[in-house]
Formats: structure tokens, C-alpha cells, sequence
């Protein structure tokens, strides 16, 4: 099986500045990912596996850390400047992965699996399990990570609307496991189909044909603010001293330093 993994960060972040380059529990955040991808490598793979790791950034700050880990060889991809910007969807940055790794690879990729830097809590079974679920469904165009909702729209979620606030899902539901059952989009794995990629149209990729394996619930999904950077170091230092799932990926990232 030929498998291309990506690692894509910005130089710009409005939420938390210079996330992708930062430190996490004194760990480049960018090595979680490449010790996941790394761990993969080691435990899930074969003779008769290809795998092919980029980075795409405008970054010279997370190319420098990448770089330094160089355990984990990671072919660098320079993002320009058309895809830099807040409003490209990311599966735009994707696919420019694809098309230059196959072109500087001289390869034909079965899955594409992107690893979000700023979730740096999952386990190499999650992302197994990711790779493994797109292989057994040819058919689907993408299947991501998702966590189990704290909320529900039919039940305890609301919107603002003429001056009052109302159930997002208007229903007669009186407690929550009555109400259909709904997960969050965890922002950590993406195993992508290479067709769909350069076939699906980018605005509206995952409103249909896609698939999700079910992560555990950390609270704290992504970091996209300086209260997430914050609080999610304290549940990884829970999860790495007491699950041994988790510690793996921490104790080679921090190998590396």
C-alpha cells in the first residue's frame, strides 16, 4: 500500500499565535504528529508498504523543527502564497500535497493521510484505525476522527434568532439520550481518497461520502486558542502519566530533543 502523509501549518495564526512552531509540554508540537506517523511506520507496516511524509508550510520556524527530527525523513513542500491565506479550505493545501509528492516521489498514492499539528493528542491505533477504515471502504472519499458530543442540537444546544434563543433542532425530546446521537469533528486525521481529492469539489467536500472512526473524548479538541493551548497541556500530562497508548507517542517525540 502507498500511503502519503501530511503535516500543513501556516506561519499566520489569528487564535493562537505561531501555533504550529510552538512548544507542547516542552515538545515541538509538530513532533507528536511525526512521532505518530513514526510509530505507524514501525508497528503497521511491511516490506511491500510506500510511505511518503510532507510538510506544506510558508513556515521557515516549523521547517527548522521539522527538520531537526530527523528520525522522521519529511520531504518540505514551500506553500505559496495562494494558499495561505484565512479562507483556503484546507483540503485545497491537500491537494497541492498530493500533486507535488506524486510528481516528486514518482508515485501513486492509495490513501492520504493528514495529521492536524495542533492535535497532538491521539494514539497510533487511532490513526490505524483511520487508514485501516478508508482501505475497507473504497467507496468513501474521506474518513475523519470524531469524539462523542457533549452537546446535542436537538437537545441542549441553542441559536439566537428575532431576539429570542431557541434549540438549534426544534423537538419535543426531554432528555438527551432520546435525541438522535451526534459526534464533533476532532480536527486530528483525515485518510483522504486521492480520486476524491482531485475530483470532489473543495468547498463542500465533507458534506457527503464520508466516514468517521471514533476517537476518545479529551475535552479539548484542537487548539485554536490560548485557552485550549493551556488547557490541553494539562489533559495530555494526565493522559501520558496514566494511559501507556498515549505515553508512546510523547516518550519518542521527546526522544528527539
Amino acid at each position: 500500500m502507498d500511503i502519503l502523509f501530511t503535516l500543513c501549518g501556516r506561519a499566520g495564526s489569528k487564535g493562537v499565535k505561531g501555533k504550529n512552531a510552538r512548544d507542547f509540554m516542552d515538545i515541538p508540537l509538530c513532533w507528536y504528529s511525526m512521532a505518530g506517523i513514526a510509530l505507524y511506520i514501525k508497528q503497521h507496516t511491511t516490506a511491500d508498504d510506500h510511505i511518503d511524509v510532507v510538510l506544506n508550510t510558508d513556515s521557515e520556524d516549523l521547517i527548522r523543527l521539522v527538520e531537526s527530527a530527523n528520525e522522521l525523513p519529511v520531504a518540505v513542500l514551500r506553500r505559496d502564497e495562494s494558499l495561505a491565506g484565512d479562507c483556503v479550505p484546507k483540503v485545497a493545501v491537500i491537494l497541492d500535497c498530493l500533486t507535488r509528492a506524486e510528481k516528486m516521489f514518482n508515485a501513486n498514492y492509495d490513501v492520504v493521510v493528514d495529521l492536524d499539528i495542533t492535535s497532538p493528542l491521539r494514539t497510533v491505533e487511532d490513526i490505524k484505525n483511520a487508514i485501516d477504515r478508508k482501505v475497507s471502504r473504497s467507496e468513501v472519499d474521506v474518513v475523519y476522527s470524531v469524539a462523542p458530543s457533549r452537546r446535542n442540537p436537538y437537545f441542549n444546544m441553542v441559536k439566537e434568532e428575532n431576539g429570542f434563543f431557541c434549540k438549534a433542532i426544534p423537538s419535543n425530546f426531554t432528555t438527551r439520550q432520546e435525541a438522535p446521537v451526534f459526534y464533533d469533528m476532532n480536527a486530528s486525521i483525515y485518510a483522504y481518497s486521492s480520486k476524491a481529492l482531485k475530483e470532489k469539489e473543495q468547498a463542500t467536500f465533507f458534506n457527503s461520502n464520508c466516514d468517521a472512526v471514533i476517537m476518545q473524548d479529551t475535552g479539548v479538541l484542537d487548539i485554536d486558542s490560548e485557552e485550549d493551548y493551556e488547557l490541553m497541556q494539562v489533559i495530555a500530562k494526565y493522559l501520558f502519566d496514566n494511559k501507556e497508548n498515549f505515553k508512546q507517542t510523547f516518550e519518542l517525540a521527546k526522544s528527539w530533543k
